[in-house]
């Protein structure tokens, strides 16, 4: 009894690291989004050049997930995760180097490499520490770093801006990250049924690329997270360009959608633990639950056309609520159909769909806003969860093992 409340009370002591790890991760990946109004206007780069720069992160941070998910499996949790925000952190910091858009591009470039590993690293722990009944509510409290970090970015950062500099802006998050590894490497150990290389467990990738829900879960990723990606990349310039906010004004309100973010993530797992009361399966419960919260993006689409600062702030926010209720759920799915010596992989993979969506619809952004206005961005990005929402909602249901993969997997 003692030896499982101990387990039991370490299983959220872990879960601290991977949440502070995505806070950390997003205030990195806000640096260039709040600083963006700025930089645009130092080094004269348009919204096309500044939706490259964007591509730029998103390519690095498309092929690494790939690579990064069969890196973790490998390599384990304690040792994969320390590796991917080292090598982010040292990016953030060559970020203050930069000299224009080509240098700040190859800058982010970087920075997306170290980015891809956080994703799949959370799911694993999560994977490694927490029954299936418990996920969903542990990933919405990892997840949540990710707006919890948006939140802090604007007003954080304004500050450091407006004192420092936007250099030292870049410098001082960097060694954020520095910080949380000398922690990680102290503290972090494997829970006692999860060796760290358990080589036999994984499967070959040509298994794994036999699988249907890989796929399908992949293909959804392309048209949920570049929602997500429009929100923290565009926001502080739309407000800018839209609302003709400075960058105090932009430090003052724009960490107000992402605190309706980290409230979405807590909303995710209420519902499902609601749902799974009223009797749904947990496969089932995940996927109601993802179609309620993708409704709640759909009225973006009216930001556009709206005058008032602080209707459009309201409208964004309800759709930042809606992606982080949905992607608290999402988180799990994975975890339910594979066993977790796979969980990086998959996620990984599936991560790939979620960069290829990014650079796709950030070249859309920069090319609709050069040559017409926010207002069709907003209409896009108010559609396309309802896309991501259906591929899920079909996505195979069945647990089993896929060493080799199950039927049931396989569709």
């Amino acid at each position: 009894m003692h030896e499982l409340f101990t387990k039991d009370r370490k299983k959220w002591w872990m879960l601290s690291f991977a949440f502070l790890a995505t806070v950390i991760n997003y205030l990195n990946r806000q640096t260039l989004s709040v600083m963006a109004p700025v930089l645009l206007q130092q080094f004269r780069i348009s919204a096309t050049s500044y939706s490259q720069i964007v591509f730029a992160f998103m390519l690095a941070y498309t092929v690494m997930n790939g690579i990064s998910g069969r890196l973790l499996d490998r390599l384990g949790t304690r040792v994969g995760y320390g590796l991917t925000i080292a090598f982010w952190s040292g990016a953030e910091i060559l970020n203050a180097f930069s000299a224009g858009a080509l240098s700040l591009g190859i800058f982010q470039f970087l920075l997306g490499i170290g980015e891809a590993g956080n994703y799949p690293a959370g799911v694993k722990l999560i994977t490694e520490w927490f029954p299936p009944e418990e996920r969903s509510h542990a990933s919405g409290i990892f997840n949540s770093g990710a707006s919890i970090g948006a939140i802090l970015a604007p007003p954080l950062l304004a500050w450091i801006m407006l004192a420092s500099g936007w250099r030292t802006a870049f410098v001082a998050i960097g060694l954020l990250g520095f910080l949380w590894l000398v922690g990680w490497l102290i503290f972090y150990r494997a829970p006692g049924h999860a060796g760290e290389k358990d080589q036999s467990a994984r499967p070959p990738l040509k298994a794994l690329l036999r699988s249907r829900f890989l796929w399908q879960f992949t293909l959804s990723k392309v048209f949920s997270d570049p929602v997500w990606y429009f929100y923290i990349f565009w926001f502080p310039q739309y407000l800018r360009v839209a609302h003709s906010f400075s960058l105090r004004k932009i430090g003052e309100t724009a960490w107000i959608p992402f605190l309706t973010a980290t409230l979405g993530n807590l909303a995710g797992g209420g519902v499902f633990s609601a749902l799974s009361r009223a009797g749904a399966s947990p496969a089932t419960a995940r996927r109601i639950a993802i179609l309620i919260f993708s409704a709640l993006m759909v009225p973006a689409v009216f930001v556009g056309g709206i005058a008032s600062a602080a209707a459009c702030i309201a409208f964004i926010a309800t759709a930042t609520f809606g992606y982080c209720g949905a992607l608290a759920n999402l988180l799990a799915i994975p975890g339910d159909v594979f066993p977790k010596e796979e969980v990086a992989s998959i996620w990984g993979f599936a991560s790939m769909g979620s960069g290829i969506g990014g650079m796709i619809f950030s070249l859309a952004t920069g090319w609709l806003v050069d040559r017409y206005s926010f207002r069709p961005a907003f209409v896009l990005f108010g559609v396309i969860p309802l896309v991501a929402a259906w591929l899920v909602w079909t996505l195979p249901r069945k647990v089993g093992s896929t060493h080799p993969l199950p039927q049931t997997a396989l569709g």
